[in-house]
């Protein structure tokens, strides 16, 4: 599903972000990433969404070197990889809903069929009852779980999270970190940037759960 192969990126003030890197991540698969700030976890997931290019090796996601992908099918590209941040990212002026369907209504998807997907994908994360509900009366529990809801409306085959609990309390974390393994248990490969080990060893029970820390831009150990 997803292979680095010798991969470096370097960025332009000189900062080797990622050194020699290589690593495969299984269709289906649980990633969780670690290592201190500057580690190289961010830019790892970048390029697996194409915020930003390898500059020398490859990688290939979906079967496809990402070297390859012209700015045209970029926007296809993306659709097949939700991402989720810690800040959310939602628009204050929108619905739940209106959040939800936005990746849906850039794709063209119609109408009726926006109305399944959305509502689909906000009784996964348990806010069906929430569709009309603006950001700001939410809890920052809620908002996270509205990201991932929009994140996988499109049905992506991966997933990629940067840092999605940083700012949850540890029981919010463990409801936020099971919503990711559900997606990673019905098929979706998950890769997840985060520092918190604690919450990764509460999940690690599970066989398809793998650790991979990074230092300095290098896997040090799988």
């Amino acid at each position: 599903m997803i292979r680095f192969d010798h991969v470096f990126k370097r960025y332009p003030n000189g900062r080797e972000a990622l050194l020699d890197l290589s690593l495969e991540v299984a269709s289906g698969e649980m990633v969780f990433l670690t290592g201190h700030s500057g580690a190289g976890k961010s830019t790892l997931l970048k390029l697996i969404a194409l915020v930003e290019r390898p500059t020398r090796g490859q990688l290939i996601v979906n079967g496809q070197n990402v070297n390859t992908i012209s700015r045209g099918k970029l926007p296809a590209h993306r659709r097949s990889v939700g991402m989720v941040f810690q800040d959310h990212k939602l628009l204050a002026d929108r619905t739940v809903f209106d959040n939800v369907a936005l990746p849906l209504i850039v794709s063209g998807v119609g109408e009726r069929e926006i109305g399944k997907r959305v509502r689909a994908a906000l009784d996964q994360v348990g806010l069906l009852q929430l569709e009309k509900n603006l950001p700001l009366e939410l809890s920052t529990g809620e908002q996270q779980r509205v990201g991932i809801a929009r994140a996988v409306v499109s049905k992506p085959p991966i997933l990629i999270a940067d840092e999605p609990t940083g700012n949850l309390d540890p029981e919010l974390s463990l409801e936020v970190m099971r919503i990711f393994r559900r997606f990673s248990d019905v098929g979706v490969t998950v890769l997840i940037a985060s520092h918190d080990l604690a919450l990764i060893d509460r999940l690690a029970s599970n066989s398809l759960v793998r650790r991979v820390r990074l230092e300095t831009g290098k896997i040090i150990r799988e």
